[in-house]
């Protein structure tokens, strides 16, 4: 048993998701020595150079940083065995070699946002939702050779509302995560850790969260309509469901929807046909009902209500969605 205090910590992360832990441990208390984050690149229009979240946070608390282009460069490596580090601990990083999480002396630990063994993956939360999961969770678990399988060491779940999209149930693991890491540490310290191998499960009947790409996200609205509601919450605000809105003369504009809601009913119209009074609604025949649209984005356009949207777009009943 030791103070947690004194553990050397590496902290390794990218996005906004990692922030909220790393200030957590330098307010707490815990000796972070170096925070590792990815290097900076350009992005926007005009292609200004962007630092990770990770990193600017790291700037803000004074904490030396590294940014390696490739985690196995001896360069990287030495620099770590300098740091002389107790434990390593990983959120929303990149894949580690073994070299590198195996030399902290009680090894490295990741956060996760799904209970696993459930949901590994690139993309946990989107999926869960997608999959009209009612709870979901984080997890704390040891790195190993495999993506996602190290034992598991300490979990929280998180109920999931009918109407939660993925931003809140983001904010809200975010949270949570917030308190798991350093309270994983205290265990750690403490001598208190039991972790559960990943083992007996049967991999066949796991839920995956593979990562998400744009055509991934096209809305099939041939689908029951609980399913539609689902795909458009597991994907707001991002990176958005989304589909083609052709008009009679042929022309297509691809169309963001950010949320909707499912009325069930028997119909006889073709999924993807569009109602609407061209004040207030539109809604889109599915299999077994409609689908009303709330907030919608046209291509090149803001993000709108429907009910604004409808204020400069009069032929809406000219269009389908495909």
């Amino acid at each position: 048993m030791m103070n947690p205090k004194d553990l050397r910590i590496v902290f390794m992360g990218t996005p906004e998701f990692a922030v909220p832990s790393l200030k957590a441990l330098v307010g707490g208390g815990y000796n972070v020595v170096a925070v590792v984050t990815v290097p900076d690149k350009p992005a926007g229009r005009g292609q200004k150079v962007h630092e990770s979240d990770v990193k600017v946070a790291a700037k803000e608390l004074g904490l030396p940083i590294l940014q390696p282009v490739k985690l196995r460069d001896p360069e990287f490596v030495e620099a770590m065995k300098v740091l002389n580090p107790d434990l390593g601990i990983v959120i929303a990083f990149r894949m580690l070699p073994e070299v590198i999480w195996a030399m902290p002396r009680f090894g490295t630990f990741n956060l996760h946002a799904s209970l696993l063994p459930e949901y590994r993956g690139a993309a946990p939360i989107n999926w869960a939702i997608i999959n009209g999961e009612k709870k979901t969770g984080v997890t704390t678990f040891l790195l190993n050779h495999e993506i996602d399988k190290g034992a598991i060491l300490c979990q929280e779940e998180l109920e999931i509302g009918e109407e939660d999209n993925v931003g809140v149930v983001y904010d809200r693991l975010m949270t949570m995560g917030e308190r798991l890491v350093p309270h994983t540490v205290d265990l750690i310290a403490a001598g208190e850790i039991h972790p559960v191998a990943q083992e007996g499960v049967d991999e066949a009947k796991l839920k995956p969260a593979p990562k998400i790409f744009k055509e991934d996200c096209r809305i099939d609205w041939t689908r029951p309509g609980c399913e539609i509601v689902n795909f458009v919450r597991g994907l707001s605000p991002y990176p958005a469901a989304w589909s083609a809105m052709c008009s009679e003369d042929g022309k297509e504009t691809s169309v963001k929807i950010f949320s909707a809601h499912f009325e069930p009913s028997a119909h006889n119209r073709e999924c993807g046909q569009i109602e609407s009074d061209c004040r207030t609604t539109i809604r889109v025949a599915c299999s077994d009902g409609w689908i009303t649209l709330d907030e919608l984005q046209l291509a090149g356009k803001r993000r709108l209500p429907v009910r604004e949207l409808l204020l400069g777009f009069r032929d809406v009943l000219q269009c389908r969605f495909e």
